[in-house]
C-alpha cells in the first residue's frame, strides 16, 4: 500500500494513513487492483494509524476516524469487485519504543493499539495482522489489546535483519515461543529481508514450534534510488518462486510488503494455484503428476544463522577500566564543561582547555549542541581534545539526533578514538530553535541509551550481535534534584542505575535544602556524583536560568543578592558558586567531584571558584 501511494504522488512527510480521508478514491483503487490481481486478503491502509505516529503529523484526535475509513474503504472494494476476500486490520508498531529502552509506558501503548484496534472493528476486518515490530514486548503489548477487544484471528509478524535476529535482538525461536503463548494465531515475519531470509526465518520457526501456522510476508528485495523515486528490483517471477519455498517452509499465509505490486501478487497467485493443482492431482494417484517440491535453498546459500549470545558472544577477559571511574574512587574530581563552538573555530575552546588544565582540573566535559543549537559535533571535538590536553574527557551523547543504528556507530566509532567517558542524556528537544521544523528522533531516551552503552561494555550491540569484544565506557547519567515532580526524577534515576550507570552529575542547583530533600526521598547513591555548579553572571542571567531554563530553579535569595551587587554582580556570582564548591568539598562522602560550567566561556571565573574553594 505505502509503495503505490508514494508511487502514484503521495509524498513521504504525508501521513499514508490520512489518505484514507483525503483522498479515499486512491486507497480503493489500489484495493480493487490487488483484488483483480488474485489477492485473498486485503490489509487496511492503517498501518500508522495510532495515537503516538499520528501525532507527528498533528492527527492524534483522529485515530478512530482514520483506520475506521481504512476498514470501510476495503470492505467497499471487496464488495465492488464480487471477490470473497478477508480484510485484514493492519497495525503497525508505535512509532516510538517503549519501555525499558523507550519512554512509553506498557499500559499507554496496550491502549494506544487497542484504540486503533476497536476503529478497526467497527469498520468491519475480519482479522488483524500486526506486523514490522522489532520489539517482542511491543507486538506482545499490541496481541494482548486485540484480544481484549475481539476473539478475531490475529497475525503476528516481526521483522528480521540478515543475521535472522530483530533489531531488538529476538531469534525466531524466541519470537515463536512469545508469540504462539501470548495469543497470536499466525506467527511470522515480514519487511526486512527479502524472500531468501524470509525462508530462512521460517525454516526456523517451523522447527522451533510444528504445526504452528506460519505468515510470510517479505519485502522485494532492497530499494534503489532511480529517477528520484525509490524502487524494488525483485520481479514478480522470482518473487513467486520464492512463495513456493516459503509455503514448503511452514507458511500458511504468504504476501509481500515493501515494493510487492499487484503484479508480484499476480505472479504468486498464479504459481501457487499451478502448485495446488499439482498437489490435487498427486492426491487423486494421477501418474506423473507429483507435486514438484518446492525448492529448498541450499544449506551454503542461506543467510548464516545466528549463533546465540551465550555461545558466541562477548569475549572472557575484562575490559580495562576507565580511568575516571578510578579517579572518581581516589580523590575529589573536578571537570569543567566546554561548549563547543558555533562554527570552525576551536582555538578559543583550546586556549580554555589548556588554561583549566594548567590549574589542576582533572576532566573536561563537552557538551552535545546545548540547548538544542547547532554547534560543532562534541564527538569530533572531544577527539580534538584528548589529543592536546591531558585531561579526561566526558563526552555528551544525546538520543535527540540519531536513531538506533546511528547511536551504536557513533558510539562504537567514540570508543575507536580513545574516548572512555559517556555521560548519556535524552538531550533538549529542537523545536524553539534556530531550526523550529527540525524533528527529534528519539529512538530511545536516556535510559535506553545507558542499556546500549551497558550492552557494548558486555561485548554486544543491541541486538546481541558479537561486536569482536568488549567496550569499556565509563557510563553516566543525569539527575535533577530541583525537579518539579520529584518522584518521576528519583525513578527515572532507579531506572539509570538499573540500566548501568556508573557515575552521575547533577543539574546545577543553588540551595543545598534542595540536595537533602533529594536525598531524604531517594536515599544516598550507589554511584559516584558529581555536582554541577553553574557560577551567575548578572540578575539577568539568574532569572533567565530560573524562568526560561528547564530543570534549573534559583533561589530567590540568591537573586536578591545579585540584585544588591549591581554592577558587582558577577563577583557575587563568584562569590556564591565557591561557597557551593567548599561545602561540596566537605560533603566528599556524599560527593566525588563538582562539574563547573563556565557561562559564556568565562573560564577565568572557573579558576577564580577554584582558588577560593
Amino acid at each position: 500500500m505505502g509503495t503505490l501511494l508514494y508511487a502514484r504522488g503521495i509524498p513521504f512527510d504525508r501521513s499514508f494513513d490520512e489518505v484514507n480521508l483525503s483522498h479515499p478514491e486512491l486507497v480503493t483503487a489500489i484495493h480493487r487492483d490487488y483484488l483483480a490481481a488474485g489477492a485473498e486478503v486485503l490489509e487496511t491502509n492503517t498501518f500508522g494509524a495510532n495515537r503516538v505516529r499520528l501525532a507527528q503529523h498533528g492527527l492524534e484526535e483522529r485515530v478512530h476516524e482514520i483506520a475506521r475509513a481504512g476498514a470501510r474503504l476495503a470492505r467497499e472494494a471487496r464488495e465492488v469487485a464480487g471477490v470473497p476476500a478477508f480484510v485484514a486490520g493492519s497495525m503497525g508498531p508505535l512509532g516510538r519504543p517503549i519501555q525499558p529502552y523507550g519512554t512509553v509506558e506498557l499500559a499507554d501503548a496496550q491502549a494506544h493499539f487497542r484504540e486503533t484496534a476497536e476503529a478497526l472493528l467497527e469498520g468491519g476486518v475480519d482479522l488483524f495482522v500486526l506486523e514490522t515490530f522489532s520489539d517482542l514486548t511491543e507486538i506482545l503489548a499490541a496481541v494482548a489489546a486485540v484480544r481484549a477487544a475481539c476473539a478475531l484471528p490475529v497475525v503476528a509478524e516481526m521483522t528480521f535483519g540478515e543475521d535472522a535476529r530483530t533489531l531488538y535482538g529476538h531469534t525466531p525461536e524466541d519470537v515463536v515461543a512469545a508469540l504462539a503463548g501470548g495469543g497470536a494465531d499466525l506467527v511470522g515475519i515480514n519487511c526486512s529481508v527479502g524472500p531468501q531470509g524470509a525462508v530462512a526465518v521460517l525454516e526456523r520457526m517451523r522447527q522451533a514450534r510444528p504445526g504452528l501456522p506460519l505468515a510470510a510476508m517479505p519485502n522485494a528485495g532492497l530499494p534503489q534510488m532511480m529517477g528520484g523515486r525509490y524502487l524494488y528490483v525483485t520481479t514478480p517471477e522470482y518473487f513467486a518462486e520464492s512463495a513456493e519455498r516459503m509455503v514448503a517452509a511452514g507458511a500458511a499465509l504468504v504476501g509481500g510488503c515493501c515494493g510487492t505490486t499487484p503484479a508480484h501478487v499476480r505472479a504468486m497467485a498464479a504459481r501457487l494455484a499451478q502448485w495446488r493443482a499439482q498437489r490435487s492431482r498427486a492426491a487423486d494417484g494421477e501418474p506423473g503428476s507429483g507435486p514438484a517440491a518446492p525448492e529448498v535453498i541450499p544449506e551454503a546459500g542461506r543467510p548464516r544463522a545466528s549463533v546465540s549470545v551465550e555461545a558466541e558472544g562477548a569475549p572472557e577477559e575484562p575490559a580495562e577500566e576507565p580511568r575516571l571511574l578510578r579517579l572518581l574512587r581516589e580523590k575529589f574530581v573536578v571537570s569543567v564543561e566546554l561548549d563547543p563552538p558555533r562554527g570552525v573555530n576551536t582555538r578559543k575552546i583550546l586556549e580554555g582547555a589548556r588554561l583549566i588544565s594548567e590549574a589542576g582540573v582533572d576532566a573536561v566535559n563537552i557538551g552535545d549542541s546545548p540547548m538544542a543549537r547547532v554547534r560543532m559535533g562534541a564527538q569530533a571535538l572531544a577527539w580534538l581534545l584528548s589529543r592536546h590536553v591531558p585531561l579526561e574527557v566526558i563526552l555528551h551523547f544525546t538520543t535527540r539526533d540519531r536513531n538506533l543504528m546511528g547511536i551504536q556507530a557513533d558510539l562504537l566509532g567514540a570508543h575507536a578514538a580513545g574516548l572512555r567517558n559517556i555521560l548519556c542524556l535524552t538531550g533538549d528537544p529542537p523545536s524553539g530553535t534556530d531550526y523550529p521544523n527540525v524533528t527529534a528522533v528519539y529512538d530511545v531516551d536516556s535510559i535506553g541509551l545507558i542499556r546500549v552503552v551497558s550492552r557494548l561494555n558486555r561485548g554486544t550491540d543491541l541486538a546481541g550481535n558479537p561486536i569482536g569484544g568488549r567496550t569499556a565506557f565509563a557510563v553516566g547519567c543525569a539527575v535533577n534534584p530541583t525537579a518539579d515532580d520529584l518522584d518521576l526524577e528519583i525513578e527515572r534515576f532507579r531506572k539509570k542505575l538499573e540500566a548501568g550507570a556508573q557515575f552521575a552529575m547533577t543539574q546545577p542547583f543553588y540551595d543545598w535544602a534542595v540536595w537533602d530533600r533529594f536525598v531524604a526521598r531517594a536515599g544516598s547513591a550507589a554511584v559516584p556524583v558529581l555536582m554541577g555548579i553553574l557560577p551567575l553572571q548578572s540578575l539577568r542571567h539568574a532569572e533567565f536560568l530560573h524562568n526560561e531554563v528547564p530543570g534549573i530553579s534559583v533561589p530567590a535569595a540568591i537573586r536578591e543578592r545579585l540584585r544588591r551587587a549591581g554592577g558587582l554582580a558577577q563577583a557575587e556570582g563568584v562569590a556564591q558558586a565557591r561557597e557551593l564548591f567548599s561545602e561540596c568539598r566537605r560533603r566528599a562522602d556524599t560527593f566525588a567531584g563538582v562539574y563547573l560550567m563556565p557561562s559564556f566561556g568565562r573560564y577565568e571565573n572557573c579558576l577564580e571558584i577554584l582558588k577560593g574553594g
